[in-house]
């Protein structure tokens, strides 16, 4: 795949990049190690001046970076907008506490004693340069959510972007030199996918992160594990979306409608599978396919569009297929579910109902704005098929019932559940999921630990 700017709203080819060659990918991993040796000694107070820069800097940027990703993968400009504030956002976060977050832990004095030991504690120290391999769905926000704690535990990072939002890559690399962090702190790597299991073999990157699909998530881990290197992975996700009868089915069947195609569909934590309760079925069903077709698509630049495009030409054939094959197999198409004409990528906000186990889309995740309805007769059906899923990301339930809400937290194989709401990330609180949707945790204070050396100090008398 070229590393260009393709406008996924026309079709259009705006910028295309030249892949480093060997000698300028070894100078930026031999500048990373450089960097680490000295950026490790760092104060946090200086780390955190740099990295409050870096966020004034983006808040400076928002339209124009915004604009950026938009045009590079479509998504809708207010949504880009969104974005970039949260980045900003979760940057100022990590600032303001990763110096308590990765303070010395002192064990309990009792075992201080046993141990024989004067004094012991628990150090978190950085661990080194981290490879990041990211996806273009979310072209910051998946980039920041891993930089921000990784310059503040001491690490340095190196980029490999999704070769479909390059310009978003190089700016990111810039935003950081122009707030002032050393040379090699962070650097974008622009090379094909092909190059990535060199890089992880370097002895000098320590680490790796990645955001993406399961075929790459997979090729990562064997390096990784071959080269018994850590690594962090967040897959896919077939979030369930599950309505009881308590629920307030109007806001319930409005937030499902923004919980399906937040990002035109291409989230990995959009709700996919919607579970509704045999009592509630009918009326959830005719708000929520309402607000899906009353859906505004077109121009992701015009401020009126709810959804734009999807990212690439193979994106919107993947999703064709999964629909076309549950049509095939018996689904009604309650809305959507054909290609609009024109230029672009486009794709219409669809719901499918009947779904059985032998569709496609039942097992697989449908990465554009369509969305599944299941009829569930109890609690214990609605379970069974949120779990009767490969992924394991997140989940989303509506009750008022507590019992019910005990039942879904203790029983849901997912890496968080949200209750009356909609999934969403926020850098306090811990991301990430089971099953194939990966291992490892972002944000939050177990994010920022991941990629740390937890060190034990033991002092004799």
């Amino acid at each position: 795949m070229p590393i260009a700017t393709v406008n996924p709203a026309n079709g259009e080819t705006l910028e295309t990049f030249e892949a480093m060659d060997e000698d300028e990918l070894e100078r930026r991993l031999e500048l990373a190690e450089a960097t680490f040796r000295t950026y490790r000694r760092s104060a946090f107070a200086e780390r955190a001046r740099l990295l409050h820069g870096a966020a004034d800097l983006l808040d400076a940027d928002l339209d124009d970076i915004a604009r950026t990703m938009t045009t590079e993968m479509g998504k809708p400009i207010k949504q880009a907008r969104a974005e970039a504030a949260k980045c900003a956002k979760a940057m100022r976060w990590y600032a303001d506490h990763a110096a308590e977050l990765l303070a010395d832990e002192e064990p309990a004095e009792t075992d201080v004693k046993d141990s024989g030991a004067s004094r012991v504690r628990v150090r978190y120290r950085p661990i080194g340069p981290v490879l990041a391999v990211m996806p273009w769905n979310f072209p910051l926000w998946q980039v920041v959510r891993f930089a921000a704690p990784a310059l503040m535990a001491g690490n340095v990072g190196l980029l490999k972007h999704a070769s479909n939002v390059p310009q978003t890559a190089l700016y990111l690399e810039d935003l950081f030199h122009r707030a002032g962090f050393p040379e090699g702190c962070f650097q974008t790597l622009l090379i094909g996918s092909g190059a990535v299991d060199d890089v992880l073999r370097d002895e000098r990157v320590r680490a790796a992160t990645l955001t993406g699909s399961e075929p790459a998530g997979r090729a990562v881990a064997s390096t990784a594990g071959e080269m018994i290197k850590k690594t962090v992975l967040e897959l896919g996700g077939s979030d369930p979306f599950v309505v009881m009868p308590s629920a307030d089915i109007d806001r319930a069947a409005r937030i499902a409608v923004t919980a399906r195609v937040q990002n035109n569909g291409q989230s990995c934590i959009a709700a996919k599978r919607f579970i509704v309760h045999a009592d509630v079925y009918d009326a959830f069903a005719e708000r929520f396919v309402a607000g899906m077709a009353a859906l505004r698509t077109g121009d992701p630049m015009d401020e009126g569009t709810d959804v734009g495009p999807l990212a690439s030409e193979q994106g919107r054939k993947d999703l064709e297929e999964l629909v076309e094959d549950a049509r095939r197999s018996g689904a009604e198409v309650l809305c959507g579910g054909e290609r609009p004409d024109g230029p672009g990528w486009f794709y219409p906000p669809t719901v499918l109902a009947g779904i059985h186990r032998d569709m496609r889309i039942h097992r697989e995740e449908a990465f554009g704005p369509v969305a599944t309805l299941y009829r569930a007769g109890d609690l214990d059906e609605a379970v069974l098929i949120a779990n009767d899923s490969p992924f394991g990301l997140s989940s989303n339930v509506w009750t008022r019932d507590e019992a019910e809400v005990d039942r879904f937290v203790r029983d849901l194989e997912a890496g968080g559940v949200f209750v009356n709401g909609m999934t969403a990330s926020h850098p306090a609180f811990p991301f990430g999921g089971v099953k194939r949707s990966g291992y490892g945790r972002e944000l939050s204070g177990h994010g920022i630990r991941e990629f740390c050396n937890i060190t034990t100090v033991w002092q004799g008398a």
